[in-house]
C-alpha cells in the first residue's frame, strides 16, 4: 500500500513538471521578455527608497568643474534648478524636466555668467529669477515651453529664447531697450506679431517663423532721417512670417545689409 502511494505521488510530480515545461515552451520568447521587464519594471516602482534628484548632492548628480556646472540629462529626472555651488559662474542643465524657474533659484549667485537651460519644460519663470544675477551674460532658454519673459539682468550680451511659444503681450515692448550691451538676440518660432525695441548695440537678431504681419519704418530705422546707418546690425532674419518685406523699403534704408526674408 506504501509503495502504491509513493509510485501515485511521484507520477503526480512528473506530469506536473512537464506540463510546467510544456508551458514554457509554448511561450514566445517576447513574452518571457515582457514578464521578465515587467516585474523588474515592479520591483523599480515599488521600491520607497529610490532616490529623488532633489535629494541628492548637486555635485554627486552633476559634474561640476572648475566654476562649471553639467546637469544634462540627469538620471533620476531633475525638475527644479539644483542648488548650486557658491563659485558657479557657468551652468549647463539641457534637456532634464525642470518646469519653473523661481524667485530664488539663483539666489546668493552673483558669479553667474552663463546659464543654459536648453531642451526643458519650463513653462514660468518669476519676475524677480535673474535679477540678482548682476553678471550674467548669456541666457539660453531654447526649445522650452514660455509665453512671456522675466525681467532680464543689464548685462546680458546674448538670450536666446527660439522655439518657445512667445507671444507679444508676453514680452514687453522695451524688454531689451535698456539692454545696453546686447549683441545676440534669438526669437525664432515663436506667436510674437510684433517686433519689441531694438537696443543700438544688437549685431544679430533672429525673428524668422512667428506671426510678424507688419513693421514700420522705425522699426529698425529712423524714420525721420535718412543719414542715420545702424552699423552694428549686421545679421536680420524675418523669413516664415506673413510679411513681404518689399512693401516696407524704407525699413531697411539703415542698414548695411537685407534681411533674410521674402521679397516677391
Amino acid at each position: 500500500m506504501m509503495h502504491t502511494r509513493i509510485f501515485i505521488f511521484t507520477t503526480i510530480l512528473l506530469l506536473c513538471s512537464a506540463e510546467r515545461h510544456e508551458y514554457q515552451e509554448r511561450r514566445r520568447p517576447e513574452q518571457v521578455i515582457e514578464e521578465m521587464d515587467s516585474g523588474f519594471q515592479q520591483d523599480s516602482d515599488s521600491d520607497p527608497g529610490a532616490p529623488k534628484a532633489e535629494d541628492m548632492p548637486t555635485c554627486l548628480l552633476c559634474v561640476c568643474l572648475s566654476g562649471s556646472v553639467y546637469c544634462e540629462e540627469v538620471t533620476p529626472e531633475m525638475t527644479k534648478v539644483p542648488s548650486l555651488p557658491k563659485e558657479t559662474a557657468y551652468l549647463y542643465a539641457r534637456f532634464n524636466k525642470i518646469t519653473k524657474i523661481g524667485n530664488r533659484d539663483f539666489d546668493d549667485m552673483a558669479t553667474l555668467r552663463r546659464i543654459d537651460l536648453t531642451g526643458n519644460l519650463i513653462a514660468e519663470i518669476e519676475d524677480g529669477a535673474f535679477s540678482k544675477l548682476p553678471n550674467l551674460e548669456e541666457l539660453t532658454l531654447e526649445d522650452n515651453r514660455l509665453a512671456k519673459l522675466p525681467l532680464l539682468p543689464n548685462k546680458l550680451v546674448s538670450i536666446n529664447v527660439n522655439s518657445n511659444k512667445l507671444q507679444t503681450q508676453g514680452v514687453k515692448a522695451t524688454a531689451f531697450k535698456k539692454l545696453t550691451g546686447l549683441a545676440y538676440l534669438y526669437l525664432g518660432n515663436n506667436e510674437l506679431t510684433a517686433v519689441p525695441q531694438l537696443p543700438e548695440s544688437l549685431q544679430v537678431v533672429h525673428l524668422h517663423n512667428n506671426k510678424i504681419s507688419t513693421i514700420t519704418d522705425e522699426t529698425f530705422c529712423k524714420g525721420n532721417t535718412s543719414y542715420y546707418i545702424r552699423a552694428n546690425l549686421a545679421e536680420v532674419r524675418l523669413e516664415g512670417n506673413p510679411l513681404q518685406l518689399s512693401e516696407h523699403p524704407n525699413s531697411f534704408i539703415c542698414l548695411q545689409s537685407l534681411p533674410i526674408g521674402w521679397y516677391n
